[in-house]
């Protein structure tokens, strides 16, 4: 008995050490090696040798960086904007299919197309869109003359990231629709029978059945969205490029810009950990946020 458990130890194990030691090529080993680089001076000059430690000098220009300082509050407030409209649109979009016996499939395809859309691809239309030179542009002052000069979109930073962040919203709704629509499937339809025999509104339906049933999802929902805020990245390439002077820059394309247009990989690598370390603190805040509701 004991060989034979001995023999199934030892498949077991070869048949999970080539997946070990891809994760540990491919996962723990870059890690292990960035976090290492952030506390060397490590750019275009010293890439191949000359790995001076430094200590926490990376970090210490990370956090006394003004660039990094709007590209955080941007990161913030893209996130911030971005979250609770997919949220709330995609749990509309939920709770409107689910009420509707038929055409529940085409419904669903339509709200889930921008999900499965290139984001290199959408970015540009947006940015074709609302060029200076752009459709909306043209439209405005050439179509309707609602404008005698043409305005400049992308060239502000709050007109900048407000498209991307609409691009953000347009893009996410289907994914939330997908998710809330399972979680509404979930709940028992005795609940809501309930409530109608004792004469309650729909209103009091979603806010007291509705609502409490789908906590998990929120929950999911908001953690995932979070980090996908955090991790914005092409629609601000794509659409302004960090323009105008780095003021729509993000975490993420701040980081990019650093590691190879000036190729300070040990700043970017600081950066990366330090966005890591905030995107943990946030994901615990949810999870007690939503556990102090419970408990109420």
């Amino acid at each position: 008995m004991n060989l034979r458990t001995t023999e199934n130890k030892i498949r077991l194990g070869v048949l999970l050490l080539p997946g070990v030691l891809m994760f540990a090529i491919f996962t723990i080993y870059p890690i292990v090696k960035l976090f290492l680089m952030s506390f060397t001076s490590w750019d275009f000059g010293t890439m191949l040798n000359n790995h001076t430690f430094i200590g926490f000098e990376n970090y210490k220009a990370v956090l006394s960086d003004n660039t990094f300082r709007i590209a955080f509050e941007n990161t913030i407030i893209y996130t911030l904007v971005t979250v609770p409209g997919q949220m709330v649109l995609g749990l509309m979009a939920a709770v409107f299919i689910h009420s509707i016996p038929r055409f529940q499939v085409p419904f669903r395809v339509i709200y889930y197309i921008p999900v499965i859309t290139s984001w290199v691809i959408v970015s540009l239309v947006f940015r074709y869109v609302f060029n200076t030179e752009g459709m909306l542009n043209y439209v405005l002052t050439n179509v309707l003359h609602l404008s005698e000069n043409y305005i400049h979109w992308l060239d502000t930073r709050w007109c900048g990231l407000g498209v991307s962040m609409m691009l953000g919203i347009w893009k996410g709704v289907g994914w939330n629709m997908v998710v809330f629509l399972a979680a509404l499937q979930s709940v028992p339809q005795e609940l809501y029978e309930a409530a109608s025999i004792d004469g309650a509104s729909s209103f009091q339906k979603f806010f007291r059945i509705t609502l409490p049933s789908i906590k998990p999802t929120i929950l999911f929902a908001t953690v995932m969205l979070t980090i996908g805020g955090f991790n914005v990245f092409t629609s601000i390439k794509m659409i302004t490029g960090g323009k105008p002077m780095h003021q729509t820059e993000t975490v993420l394309t701040w980081m990019y810009y650093k590691a190879f247009s000036t190729g300070e990989f040990g700043y970017a690598a600081a950066l990366s950990f330090i966005i890591a370390v905030v995107l943990i603190f946030l994901a615990v805040l949810q999870f007690k946020a939503m556990k102090n509701q419970d408990a109420n």
